[in-house]
């Protein structure tokens, strides 16, 4: 009998997401649990992304109403930038959900440590206790959706008003690259730091100069400039081109005297970050290390 009155809801209901194994948008079915359900939004864009991971219900979801949601966060976003951030959240929020919620793993090795604070580990830790007194599914359910909520607001809003200023600025600051240094290889964001990894990466895939920039130079939210090197991009830690390692680890005085260069305040210990009190100390610093570099 309670099966029978479910499934009479599901059927009234104007829209249906999760259950129900019917997948159809004209009536506003979004369930992915039935055998012959395989899409990614790669197959329901026909290549348009190249995103394979199989959709979850929220997956769906997200195709059919993102741009909608999007625009209703963030309405004087143009349409080329709602694009960017629709590609953008499916690729850092919501195709994470996607796979965890189809048993993907996000790698085909053992994992070296546990990482328990995703936003799926948030809301299952959500889940009433097994020896709950009370089992108040409901309650919780509706705790775990504004929290998802809020979060997923705030990527846009991040986009919005962080990532997309961020990249008008690197792009001037690569645009700009060969007047700071005739290889090109330094690149200088003057107005302060910002974020620029991501940016970069895409600047130089476009211009088809992948792994041309060795540093990028700033100011910290100190004043103080700093030279910073690019990493390789998807290798972790590993530098492009680090800092003299006969530099490595020194400060103030010590790390003037044996770079030659005024104004140097340090360098890390891993070479892939340095400081100077000016411009054109931080700039001496990433010329003296390709000089050597080219030379070596």
């Amino acid at each position: 009998k309670q099966w029978y009155q479910r499934r009479v809801a599901i059927t009234a209901g104007d829209i249906v997401v999760d259950v129900g194994a019917v997948y159809d948008p004209v009536r506003h079915r979004y369930d992915h649990h039935q055998r012959t359900f395989n899409e990614s939004l790669k197959t329901l864009t026909k290549g348009k992304l190249d995103f394979e991971t199989r959709l979850s219900s929220a997956g769906l979801v997200y195709h059919h109403f993102g741009k909608d949601v999007i625009k209703a966060v963030a309405p004087d976003v143009s349409e080329e930038h709602r694009d960017i951030i629709y590609h953008r959240i499916y690729k850092y929020f919501m195709e994470e959900i996607d796979a965890v919620d189809n048993g993907i793993n996000a790698t085909e090795e053992t994992p070296k440590y546990h990482i328990t604070t995703t936003i799926g580990g948030r809301v299952r830790a959500l889940n009433p206790a097994w020896n709950d007194a009370v089992q108040d599914a409901d309650g919780q359910f509706h705790k775990a959706k504004k929290m998802v909520g809020e979060e997923f607001v705030a990527r846009i809003n991040g986009m919005v008003n962080i990532w997309l200023p961020a990249l008008k600025l690197v792009k001037e600051a690569f645009d700009q690259r060969f007047e700071v240094d005739k290889t090109g290889e330094i690149m200088v964001l003057d107005n302060g730091g910002c974020p620029w990894k991501e940016h970069l990466y895409s600047l130089e895939e476009e211009s088809d100069c992948k792994g041309q920039v060795k540093f990028v130079l700033y100011t910290d939210q100190n004043d103080m400039w700093r030279v910073q090197a690019v990493g390789v991009q998807g290798e972790g830690f590993t530098n492009r081109l680090s800092l003299l390692e006969s530099w490595r680890g020194l400060r103030d005085d010590k790390l003037e005297e044996v770079s030659g260069i005024k104004g140097c305040t340090f360098v890390h210990a891993s070479g892939f970050t340095g400081g100077n009190k000016t411009r054109e100390g931080v700039l001496e610093m990433a010329r003296v290390t390709l000089k050597e570099a080219a030379s070596s």
